[in-house]
């Protein structure tokens, strides 16, 4: 099995929970029209456990997690930047008009990569979100301009 690089000082923002060394950041809340995260004082380790209680839905569903940065190995990443956080800044309204409480900031790609734009649009992040707009699809795509 091929090893996929990571940078273990850098976490990403919107990782699965599957991902090895994942943690809950945030929790989803809102409304199914407008969903959004509410930030956790301290980001918890996901564990089998927690999996197993989040069915019969999926743990992307209730939580936002964080996981160490794939770098290369992960389809948004260009040998540089976190293309996701561009187009999340680029295209996305803000959806809060200060900096969320976040537990993850210090360590996260998007922060370090975008600044406070980033956490500005991160709280309408979802990562599985069935019921999302057209651009929040088109934004997540990895290959979308």
């Amino acid at each position: 099995m091929k090893e996929i690089p990571t940078d273990k000082t850098t976490l990403c923002p919107s990782a699965r929970p599957e991902s090895e060394n994942s943690v809950v950041f945030g929790i989803i809340s809102g409304t199914v029209a407008e969903p959004r995260v509410a930030y956790l004082k301290q980001p918890q380790p996901i564990t089998d456990e927690l999996i197993a209680k989040a069915s019969p839905i999926t743990p992307a569903e209730i939580f936002r997690t964080a996981a160490p940065c794939a770098a290369t190995g992960c389809q948004h990443f260009d040998g540089q930047d976190c293309r996701l956080a561009t187009r999340i800044v680029e295209n996305l309204p803000a959806a809060t008009e200060e900096l969320p409480p976040c537990s993850i900031r210090r360590d996260c790609r998007w922060w370090n990569q975008e600044g406070k734009a980033a956490c500005m649009r991160c709280p309408q992040v979802i990562t599985d979100n069935y019921k999302a707009s057209e651009l929040a699809v088109k934004v997540a795509a990895p290959h979308s301009n």
